[in-house]
C-alpha cells in the first residue's frame, strides 16, 4: 500500500510572497552607504590607497599652517598692544601720577617763597597740572567706558578742577598775607593726598595689570601649532618609509619637499616664539619691574618733598590723630623710608652700570637730603624760622636743591630703564613678524608639493 506523504492530501504548500507592486520604486542605499562602499572599494587598490594618503596629507599640512598662522597672529597682536597700547598707557598713567605729585610739591614750595612765588616754580606747577590733564584726555581717548580705569579717570578730571581752585584761593590769600592762604593750601593738599593720588595709583595698577595681561597672551606656548607641526612631520616621514618599502626608492621630490617646508615652519614656529618669549619676559622682568619701582621711588620722594614744605607751612598745627607728632614730619619720614627701600630695590633689579649709577646717585643725594632735614628740623625747633626756611627753600645747601639731585637722578634711571624695555619688547615682537604669513604659504607650498609626489607614485600605474 502507498504511503502518502506526511501531512495528507490536506497539506497545502505555503503560498509564495507576493512580488512588490511594479508602481513602487525600489528601495535604494543612502548616499553614505554607497561612499562608504565606493571608498572601500577603492582603498582595496594601491593607487586608491595613495590617492586617499595624499589627501590626507595635503589636509594635514595645510591645517598645520592654518592653526600656525591663528595661534601666532594671536599672540603677535597681544605683542603689539604691549608695545603700541599697554605699556605707553601704563607709562601715561605713572606720569599722571607724578605730575600730580609734583605740582603739589611746586605749589607748597611756592607758597613757601612767601607772597610772590618764584617764576620758575609757578611755571612748574603750570605745566604739571597741563601735562596731567593732557594724558587724563588721552588716557579717556583709549580706554573703554566699561573698565575701571575709565572711573578713576572720571575721578581725576572731576577732582583735579577742585584741587586747582583751592590752590588759587591759597594763593591769593598768601599775595594778601592772610593766613587763611595756609588753611586752603592744607585743604588742598588733603584733596591731593586723599583723593587724587589714590585715583591715579590705582589707574597706574590697572593699566600695569592691563600690561601683564598682553605680555602673558603674547607668550603663552602655541601647543596647538606645535603638535600639529610634529603629527604632520610624522605623517610625512611614515609615507616616506612606506614608499621605500614598497618601490626601493629612497627619494621622493614631491614629499620630500612638503617636508622641508613643514620642518621649516615647525622651526621657525619654535625658535620666533622662544626668542619673543624670552624678549618679552625680559622686558618685563628687567624693564617693567624696574619702571614700576623707580615710579613709585619718584612719587615717594615728591611726597616727601610736599610735606616738608607743609611741616614749615603749618607751623605744628596738624598733628597726627594721637595728637604725639607733627602730622607733615610723620608722612615725610615714612615716605623717606620706603623711598630708601625701593632704590634699594631697583639698584639691585639694574642690570648693567648705566641702570645703576643713578640709583646710587639718588641713593647717595637722599642720605644728605636727611641730613640736612634734620639739621633744618633742628633750626626750626629753636625759633629760628627764617633760618630754617632757608635751609629748606634756599638756593645752596638746602634740603630742596638735595631733592632736585635725587629727582634728576630718578628720572636719568626711568629714561634708561624705559629705553630697555622698548628695546626688548621691539625685539620680542619683531621675532613674531612674518611668522603667520610665512607659516601659510609655506604650507600650501608643502600641500603641493605632497599631492604632486603622490600623483607621480600614481603615474607609475597607469
Amino acid at each position: 500500500m502507498t504511503q502518502l506523504p506526511q501531512g495528507g492530501p490536506q497539506t497545502q504548500r505555503a503560498p509564495e510572497q507576493a512580488p512588490a507592486p511594479t508602481g513602487l520604486p525600489a528601495q535604494r542605499p543612502g548616499s553614505w552607504a554607497v561612499q562608504s562602499r565606493r571608498l572601500r572599494a577603492v582603498a582595496t587598490t594601491e593607487p586608491g590607497r595613495l590617492q586617499i594618503i595624499g589627501a590626507v596629507l595635503a589636509l594635514l599640512v595645510v591645517a598645520f599652517g592654518a592653526v600656525t598662522a591663528l595661534e601666532i597672529s594671536q599672540r603677535a597682536s597681544a605683542a603689539d598692544d604691549v608695545v603700541g597700547r599697554s605699556q605707553p598707557l601704563s607709562a601715561d598713567a605713572a606720569s599722571i601720577y607724578r605730575s600730580l605729585a609734583d605740582a603739589d610739591t611746586m605749589a607748597a614750595g611756592g607758597f613757601l617763597a612767601g607772597a610772590q612765588e618764584p617764576k620758575a616754580v609757578q611755571e612748574q606747577y603750570r605745566k604739571d597740572i597741563e601735562e596731567a590733564a593732557r594724558l587724563l584726555v588721552k588716557a579717556s581717548a583709549n580706554t573703554d567706558a566699561s573698565t575701571s580705569s575709565w572711573r578713576e579717570i572720571t575721578t581725576l578730571n572731576e577732582l583735579l578742577p577742585v584741587y586747582t581752585g583751592l590752590i588759587e584761593r591759597a594763593r591769593a590769600n598768601n599775595r594778601q598775607g592772610l593766613p587763611l592762604g595756609g588753611a586752603y593750601l592744607r585743604y588742598a593738599n588733603q584733596k591731593m593726598t586723599n583723593e587724587l593720588l589714590p585715583a591715579a595709583e590705582r589707574l597706574y595698577a590697572a593699566e600695569t595689570g592691563r600690561l601683564d595681561r598682553d605680555s602673558a597672551d603674547a607668550r603663552r606656548w602655541p601647543f596647538l601649532s606645535l603638535a600639529a607641526g610634529l603629527v604632520v612631520l610624522g605623517a610625512l616621514v611614515w609615507m616616506q618609509r612606506r614608499n621605500y618599502r614598497r618601490t626601493n626608492r629612497v627619494f621622493n621630490h614631491g614629499l620630500l619637499v612638503a617636508t622641508a617646508a613643514a620642518s621649516v615652519v615647525l622651526l621657525w614656529l619654535a625658535v620666533g616664539h622662544t626668542v619673543a618669549r624670552t624678549e618679552l619676559r625680559s622686558a618685563m622682568t628687567q624693564g617693567q619691574e624696574s619702571l614700576d619701582v623707580l615710579n613709585n621711588a619718584r612719587i615717594n620722594s615728591l611726597k616727601a618733598r610736599a610735606n616738608e614744605n607743609l611741616t614749615l607751612v603749618a607751623r605744628g598745627a596738624v598733628l597726627t590723630a594721637d595728637g604725639s607728632a607733627d602730622q607733615y614730619e610723620t608722612d615725610y619720614t615714612t615716605g623717606m623710608k620706603a623711598l630708601r627701600e625701593q632704590l634699594k630695590k631697583a639698584e639691585q633689579l639694574a642690570d648693567d652700570a648705566s641702570g645703576s649709577a643713578p640709583v646710587a646717585k639718588a641713593a647717595k643725594s637722599v642720605t644728605e637730603w636727611q641730613d640736612r632735614h634734620r639739621t633744618a628740623r633742628a633750626t626750626d625747633d629753636k625759633g629760628d624760622y627764617d633760618g630754617a626756611l632757608k635751609q629748606i627753600i634756599g638756593a645752596e645747601d638746602s634740603t630742596g636743591q638735595s631733592f632736585q639731585q635725587v629727582d634728576t637722578a630718578l628720572r636719568t634711571a626711568l629714561a634708561h630703564e624705559q629705553g630697555e624695555f622698548t628695546a626688548a619688547a621691539e625685539d620680542g615682537r619683531g621675532a613674531l613678524r612674518g611668522l603667520p604669513t610665512g607659516a601659510a604659504a609655506l604650507a600650501l607650498l608643502g600641500a603641493v608639493a605632497a599631492i604632486l609626489g603622490i600623483n607621480r607614485r600614481l603615474s607609475e600605474y597607469r
